[in-house]
């Protein structure tokens, strides 16, 4: 076998239980990110301009207006709550749909899903919880969603963290 071609394969671990496992790649998963910022963000987002108000959600200052016009920004301070309670919706949905069958709707239409690195079967609440968290992480580093492009797993940075892996269904 070529350097080329061993260079450009992708490891396949064996489970406990006998059967390969194909990480999922970049591509995939970040289809399956954008479907769910659709599917499960907007909805989200549109139930807290309804609860609290739509003057809140589209002219509160963003984190752009803080970075480049701080006083602008006291003016249009954004409603903690508002923002507290869509995170919390965020976490809720996400951590539930990873735990009830490992994929969210983006990654159920890409057939793959969410998995303890180690194991390959469902992760634990706490590292589901922690891998919504690393999102942050790898959203305010931007390369920690890009760590999959290097690594022969896929594994980007909050999987890294959590020790979760995602994988084809």
């Amino acid at each position: 076998m070529r350097w080329r071609e061993i260079k450009h394969t992708k490891p396949k671990p064996k489970s406990k239980s006998g059967p390969t496992v194909t990480y999922a790649d970049f591509r995939t998963r970040a289809l399956a990110f954008v479907t769910d910022i659709f599917m499960i963000g907007i909805p989200i987002t549109l139930l807290i301009m309804i609860v609290f108000g739509h003057d809140q959600m589209m002219n509160s200052a963003g984190g752009m207006d803080v970075l480049m016009n701080p006083a602008e920004a006291q003016k249009h301070a954004p409603n903690p709550y508002a923002s507290m309670t869509q995170m919390l919706l965020y976490a809720v949905t996400f951590v539930l749909f990873w735990h009830k069958s490992g994929q969210t709707p983006g990654k159920k239409m890409m057939r793959i899903r969410v998995v303890d690195a180690a194991t390959f079967r469902t992760a634990s609440w706490g590292r589901l919880l922690l891998r919504f968290i690393g999102y942050f992480l790898s959203a305010f580093t931007l390369i920690g969603f890009f760590t999959g492009l290097f690594r022969r797993d896929g594994r980007a940075l909050h999987d890294l963290i959590s020790g979760t892996a995602v994988i084809n269904a």
